[in-house]
C-alpha cells in the first residue's frame, strides 16, 4: 500500500510539473474566444452587407464616374467621339485650375462659412434653450412641445417662409425699419441664409443637450452648493463637461448637415447665387448640365472633406466613441491576462 501511494504521488507531482493541467486550462478560453468572435461576425454580416450596398457601392460608383466624361468630343485624327470617355484625373485638375478654379473656391468658402457660424450659434443658443427648458416651472411640457416646430417644419416650408419675410416689404425689414435687399446676391443673402438656419435646427441641438441634462443627478448640484459653488461655476465643473457626450454627437451631426447644405439657400436665395452657392449647389448644377463626370469629382471632393472634418473633429474634441471602446477591450484583456498570471 505505501509503494503503491507513493507511486501514485510521484506521478501526480511529475503530471503538476510538466504543466498538463495548465495547457488543458489554458486552451478553454481560446475556444471560448474564437467561438465569440465568429459569432459576431455571423451577427454584424447582415449589417455589414447593408452598409456596403447602401454605402460603399455608392463611393465606388461615384469615383469611378468622376473618372470619366461624357458628351463630344474630337480625337487626334479629328472625328467626333460620343460617349463616355476615360480621362482620369481630368476632372479633378479642372476643379483646382482653370475656369472652375474659382467658382470651386468661392463655394469651399461659402461652405466653410455656413458651416462654422451657424453651428457655433446653433450650439450657444441650443445649450441656452436647454438649459432654460430643464427648469422645473408651470407650462414647461408646452415650451418643450413648441420648441420641436420648427425642426418639424420641411426646410423647403422653411425657406418659402423666410423668403416672405426676408422680401423688400417683409416682416423682417418693417421691423429694423431698413430696407435691406435679403434676397439678392450679396453679404445679406449669407445673413439671411445664417438666421434661417439657426433658427430651424437650433432646436435640434437644445433637445438633445436636454436629454444630457435630464441624466445628471440633482444630488451632485446639491453638494456643489454645499460646498459653495455658484451657478456659473456649476454650469463649467458639473454641467458642461457631463453633458459634453451629448453636445459633441449633436454639433458633429450638425456639422454634417451643414457641409451639405443646399435646399435651404436654394429656396431662400436661388441657385446660381455666388454669395450663397454651396459645394452641394455646384455639383447639382453640373450634374444638371449633363456633366456628370464634374459632379461626381467635386461630390468626390465634398465627400473627402467632409470625411477630414469629422475625424479631426472626433480626434481633438475627444468624441473618439470607438477608440475609447477598444481602450476598454485592451483593459479587460489585461485584467483577464493578470487574472490567469496569478491563478498560474
Amino acid at each position: 500500500m505505501r509503494q503503491m501511494a507513493t507511486t501514485f504521488d510521484e506521478r501526480r507531482a511529475a503530471g503538476a510539473e510538466s504543466g498538463a493541467p495548465a495547457k488543458k486550462g489554458r486552451g478553454k478560453p481560446k475556444k471560448d474566444v474564437s467561438g465569440s468572435r465568429r459569432l459576431a461576425a455571423i451577427l454584424l454580416s447582415p449589417t455589414l452587407l447593408v452598409l456596403a450596398l447602401v454605402v460603399g457601392y455608392p463611393v465606388i460608383a461615384g469615383f469611378r464616374e468622376s473618372l470619366f466624361t461624357k458628351g463630344q468630343g474630337l480625337d487626334a485624327d479629328g472625328f467626333v467621339i460620343e460617349g463616355e470617355r476615360f480621362v482620369g484625373l481630368d476632372n479633378y485638375t479642372a476643379i483646382f485650375s482653370g475656369d472652375s478654379a474659382d467658382a470651386f473656391w468661392n463655394a469651399f468658402g461659402n461652405t466653410t462659412f455656413f458651416t462654422v457660424t451657424t453651428v457655433t450659434l446653433e450650439t450657444v443658443i441650443g445649450v441656452a434653450m436647454a438649459l432654460i427648458m430643464h427648469w422645473a416651472f408651470r407650462g414647461r411640457g408646452i415650451v418643450r412641445a413648441s420648441v420641436l416646430v420648427p425642426w418639424a417644419i420641411p426646410t423647403a416650408i422653411s425657406g418659402l417662409l423666410w423668403r416672405w419675410i426676408f422680401q423688400a416689404d417683409g416682416a423682417f425689414n418693417a421691423v429694423i425699419r431698413h430696407q435691406v435687399l435679403w434676397t439678392a446676391d450679396g453679404f445679406e443673402s449669407k445673413l439671411a441664409v445664417v438666421i434661417a438656419e439657426v433658427w430651424k435646427t437650433s432646436p435640434f441641438i437644445g433637445l438633445l443637450v436636454l436629454a444630457g441634462l435630464q441624466l445628471i443627478p440633482r444630488e451632485v448640484y446639491e453638494a456643489a452648493k454645499v460646498d459653495g459653488a455658484g451657478a456659473v461655476q456649476q454650469f463649467f465643473r458639473i454641467t458642461l463637461p457631463l453633458v459634453k457626450p451629448a453636445l459633441l454627437v449633436a454639433v458633429l451631426f450638425r456639422m454634417l448637415d451643414v457641409l451639405r447644405m443646399f435646399d435651404l439657400p436654394a429656396v431662400l436665395i436661388g441657385v446660381n447665387k455666388k454669395s450663397v452657392e454651396t459645394l452641394t449647389m455646384i455639383s447639382w448644377f453640373e450634374a444638371n448640365n449633363l456633366r456628370y463626370g464634374s459632379a461626381a469629382a467635386y461630390a468626390t471632393v465634398l465627400f473627402v472633406y467632409i470625411a477630414v472634418i469629422s475625424y479631426l473633429f472626433v480626434r481633438l474634441l475627444g468624441a473618439d466613441i470607438i477608440g475609447e471602446a477598444r481602450e476598454t477591450v485592451k483593459a479587460g484583456r489585461g485584467r483577464k491576462a493578470k487574472r490567469k498570471g496569478v491563478r498560474a
